[in-house]
Protein backbone atom coordinates (compact mmCIF):
# COMPACT_ATOMS: atom_id res chain seq x y z
CA UNK A 1 0.00 0.00 0.00
CA UNK A 2 2.34 2.36 1.02
CA UNK A 3 4.83 1.78 -2.55
CA UNK A 4 1.48 2.74 -3.96
CA UNK A 5 0.91 5.94 -2.24
CA UNK A 6 4.95 6.90 -3.24
CA UNK A 7 4.14 6.07 -6.76
CA UNK A 8 0.53 7.82 -7.13
CA UNK A 9 2.58 11.00 -5.57
CA UNK A 10 5.35 10.69 -7.93
CA UNK A 11 3.42 10.30 -11.19
CA UNK A 12 1.24 13.05 -9.60
CA UNK A 13 3.61 15.78 -9.17
CA UNK A 14 5.42 15.23 -12.65
CA UNK A 15 2.10 15.35 -14.09
CA UNK A 16 1.63 18.72 -12.11
CA UNK A 17 4.67 20.30 -13.97
CA UNK A 18 3.54 18.46 -17.01
CA UNK A 19 0.84 20.91 -16.67
CA UNK A 20 2.14 23.69 -15.51
CA UNK A 21 4.88 23.65 -19.11
CA UNK A 22 1.95 23.19 -21.18
CA UNK A 23 -0.63 25.45 -19.81
CA UNK A 24 0.84 28.86 -21.47
CA UNK A 25 1.75 26.96 -24.86
CA UNK A 26 -2.06 25.15 -25.08
CA UNK A 27 -3.14 27.66 -27.87
CA UNK A 28 -0.10 27.00 -30.14
CA UNK A 29 -0.60 23.62 -30.04
CA UNK A 30 -4.51 24.29 -30.89
CA UNK A 31 -3.03 26.23 -33.86
CA UNK A 32 -0.58 23.69 -34.89
CA UNK A 33 -3.19 21.04 -35.40
CA UNK A 34 -5.67 23.62 -37.06
CA UNK A 35 -2.75 24.06 -39.75
CA UNK A 36 -2.03 20.64 -39.84
CA UNK A 37 -5.79 19.77 -40.82
CA UNK A 38 -6.44 22.86 -42.97
CA UNK A 39 -3.00 21.78 -44.84
CA UNK A 40 -4.19 17.98 -45.50
CA UNK A 41 -7.78 19.25 -47.07
CA UNK A 42 -6.26 21.56 -49.04
CA UNK A 43 -3.33 19.44 -50.05
CA UNK A 44 -5.94 16.67 -50.80
CA UNK A 45 -8.06 19.17 -52.91
CA UNK A 46 -5.44 20.65 -54.65
CA UNK A 47 -4.19 17.08 -55.86
CA UNK A 48 -7.69 15.99 -57.00
CA UNK A 49 -7.41 18.91 -59.22
CA UNK A 50 -4.72 17.99 -60.35
CA UNK A 51 -5.97 14.54 -61.10
CA UNK A 52 -3.60 12.31 -58.76
CA UNK A 53 -4.40 9.29 -57.13
CA UNK A 54 -4.80 10.22 -53.35
CA UNK A 55 -3.56 7.55 -51.13
CA UNK A 56 -5.04 7.74 -47.25
CA UNK A 57 -2.16 5.97 -45.33
CA UNK A 58 0.24 8.37 -47.14
CA UNK A 59 -1.59 11.22 -46.30
CA UNK A 60 -2.45 10.35 -42.81
CA UNK A 61 1.30 9.59 -42.00
CA UNK A 62 2.34 12.72 -43.42
CA UNK A 63 -0.15 14.44 -41.31
CA UNK A 64 0.91 12.60 -38.12
CA UNK A 65 4.23 13.40 -38.93
CA UNK A 66 3.60 17.36 -39.19
CA UNK A 67 2.40 16.93 -35.96
CA UNK A 68 4.95 15.40 -34.13
CA UNK A 69 7.12 17.91 -36.00
CA UNK A 70 4.93 20.68 -34.78
CA UNK A 71 5.28 19.35 -30.91
CA UNK A 72 8.80 19.33 -31.53
CA UNK A 73 9.15 22.72 -32.40
CA UNK A 74 6.25 24.41 -29.52
CA UNK A 75 8.58 22.52 -27.17
CA UNK A 76 11.95 24.19 -28.59
CA UNK A 77 10.09 27.54 -28.80
CA UNK A 78 9.01 26.83 -25.06
CA UNK A 79 12.96 26.27 -23.57
CA UNK A 80 13.81 29.02 -26.12
CA UNK A 81 11.22 30.94 -24.17
CA UNK A 82 11.99 29.78 -20.75
CA UNK A 83 16.77 29.92 -21.46
CA UNK A 84 16.40 33.18 -23.52
CA UNK A 85 13.11 34.91 -23.18
CA UNK A 86 12.89 35.11 -19.63
CA UNK A 87 15.72 35.98 -18.16
CA UNK A 88 16.40 38.75 -21.03
CA UNK A 89 13.07 40.42 -20.30
CA UNK A 90 11.71 38.89 -23.92
CA UNK A 91 8.15 37.23 -23.30
CA UNK A 92 7.23 36.77 -26.73
CA UNK A 93 10.32 34.91 -28.04
CA UNK A 94 8.18 31.54 -28.13
CA UNK A 95 5.73 33.18 -30.44
CA UNK A 96 8.77 34.80 -32.61
CA UNK A 97 10.23 31.84 -33.23
CA UNK A 98 6.88 29.83 -34.34
CA UNK A 99 5.25 32.85 -36.31
CA UNK A 100 8.53 31.72 -38.26
CA UNK A 101 7.71 27.79 -38.59
CA UNK A 102 3.86 28.12 -38.74
CA UNK A 103 4.38 31.02 -41.70
CA UNK A 104 5.72 27.79 -43.84
CA UNK A 105 2.50 25.96 -43.01
CA UNK A 106 0.52 29.27 -44.10
CA UNK A 107 2.61 29.17 -47.08
CA UNK A 108 1.65 25.96 -47.88
CA UNK A 109 -2.21 25.93 -46.41
CA UNK A 110 -2.93 28.78 -49.12
CA UNK A 111 -0.54 27.68 -51.70
CA UNK A 112 -2.82 24.22 -51.86
CA UNK A 113 -5.88 26.18 -51.70
CA UNK A 114 -5.56 28.50 -54.67
CA UNK A 115 -4.17 25.86 -56.68
CA UNK A 116 -7.24 23.70 -55.89
CA UNK A 117 -9.27 26.42 -57.13
CA UNK A 118 -7.12 27.07 -60.44
CA UNK A 119 -5.38 29.94 -59.73
CA UNK A 120 -1.52 30.03 -60.65
CA UNK A 121 -0.48 32.23 -57.77
CA UNK A 122 2.01 31.91 -55.35
CA UNK A 123 2.01 33.21 -51.58
CA UNK A 124 4.23 34.13 -49.28
CA UNK A 125 3.48 35.79 -46.25
CA UNK A 126 7.63 36.13 -44.95
CA UNK A 127 7.16 39.15 -47.44
CA UNK A 128 4.16 40.63 -45.57
CA UNK A 129 6.24 40.97 -42.44
CA UNK A 130 9.44 42.14 -44.52
CA UNK A 131 6.84 45.17 -45.14
CA UNK A 132 6.66 44.53 -48.94
CA UNK A 133 3.08 44.35 -50.57
CA UNK A 134 3.36 41.68 -53.12
CA UNK A 135 2.99 38.50 -50.78
CA UNK A 136 0.86 37.20 -54.27
CA UNK A 137 2.93 36.48 -57.52
CA UNK A 138 2.20 34.97 -60.23
CA UNK A 139 3.38 30.97 -60.64
CA UNK A 140 6.23 31.21 -63.34
CA UNK A 141 7.07 27.64 -63.89
CA UNK A 142 5.60 26.63 -66.67
CA UNK A 143 7.41 29.53 -68.58
CA UNK A 144 11.13 29.25 -69.92
CA UNK A 145 13.69 31.79 -68.56
CA UNK A 146 15.30 34.06 -70.31
CA UNK A 147 18.85 32.71 -69.67
CA UNK A 148 17.68 28.93 -70.38
CA UNK A 149 20.30 27.67 -72.97
CA UNK A 150 18.33 24.41 -73.52
CA UNK A 151 15.60 27.26 -75.40
CA UNK A 152 15.71 27.93 -78.95
CA UNK A 153 16.66 31.59 -79.14
CA UNK A 154 18.43 33.00 -76.06
CA UNK A 155 21.36 33.59 -74.76
CA UNK A 156 23.01 31.67 -71.85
Amino acid sequence: MNERNVINGTLASYLAWVADFVSPIRWFLLAALALVVADLKFGIDAARHRGEVIRKSRAVRRSINKIIDYLCWILVATSFGEAFGTPFGIPVLPAIVLLVVYGCEINSCFNNYFEAHGSRVRINIFKWFKGKSDIIAPDDTDKPRDDDPTQPGTTA
